[in-house]
């Protein structure tokens, strides 16, 4: 039985971490005793998000090196070396490959890659230092299938499972274990989101367009961020020491 204080002592740092997932695994590993920072774009809504006991807000804008590299320093500064990094943040859009410019792939790239990337440099030495380190990278199932209608989404994911794989092999043995969420869709602003672009896309209703993405999870219903940030804490708590370079599928079901 867990006694409350599992992650006493721990830091954590989650990317995207003032709304839905982020925050959803945010508050459970505070529950379980860690200091969290969360980091996002929007500080207003970081404050409001650190009302709760143990999570602290930090503004990081993961696209900009600077931004990622000066607001993990802040962060360590403040609450020691960071031993769980969750790279979070990130953008899902769809566009066709036969609609899709240049800036737009760079754009889903710099934010949800080479963000995540960034991230996890910039938290590494401590982990290293610290003998003990967990990071989970927050892919999706389109890192693990083809998403129809967003290639740049899809690639972005694919090469964070990618990025994980490697490092997951290069800390082999050294108390460093590195992993993958890969949910499907998730009851989010994200989801509200995609409802109003696939509706107008595809010109249909909204109450159609969010059905088509509740019909890709295979329990036919949306995942809660509850249910992944679960996921997340089981792989930052005793016991999941030999959980290295999986991609964890929370979809209801075989993909």
């Amino acid at each position: 039985m867990m006694s409350g204080q599992e992650l006493a002592g721990r830091h954590a740092l989650i990317t995207g971490g003032g709304t839905g997932i982020g925050l959803a695994i945010a508050q459970v590993l505070a529950e379980q005793g860690a200091a969290v920072t969360i980091a996002g774009r929007r500080a207003g809504v970081l404050e409001a998000a650190a009302g709760h006991p143990g999570l602290h807000a930090q503004v990081i804008d993961v696209a900009d090196p600077d931004s990622v590299a000066e607001g993990c320093a802040a962060a360590i500064a403040a609450r020691g070396p960071v031993t769980i990094c969750v790279p979070n943040a990130g953008i899902a859009e769809g566009r066709s490959f036969a609609k899709m410019d240049l800036a737009f792939w760079r754009r889903m790239m710099a934010i949800n890659l080479d963000g995540a990337m960034l991230t996890v440099q910039a938290c590494l030495p401590g982990m290293r230092q610290a003998g003990w380190g967990r990071t989970l990278f927050m892919s999706s199932i389109a890192g693990l299938k083809g998403l129809k209608g967003a290639p740049a989404y899809t690639a972005s994911k694919h090469g964070m499972i990618g990025l994980m794989r490697g490092l997951s092999e290069d800390f082999l043995g050294s108390g460093l274990t590195f992993n993958a969420l890969c949910p499907g869709y998730v009851d989010t602003e994200i989801v509200a989101r995609n409802t109003d672009s696939i509706a107008a896309r595809a010109g249909i209703s909204q109450e159609d367009a969010r059905a088509l993405m509740v019909k890709t999870n295979r329990h036919r219903r949306l995942i809660t961020p509850g249910e992944v940030a679960s996921a997340a804490l089981w792989l930052c708590l005793p016991g999941s020491e030999s959980i290295n370079g999986q991609c964890i599928e929370i979809a209801g079901g075989q993909m």
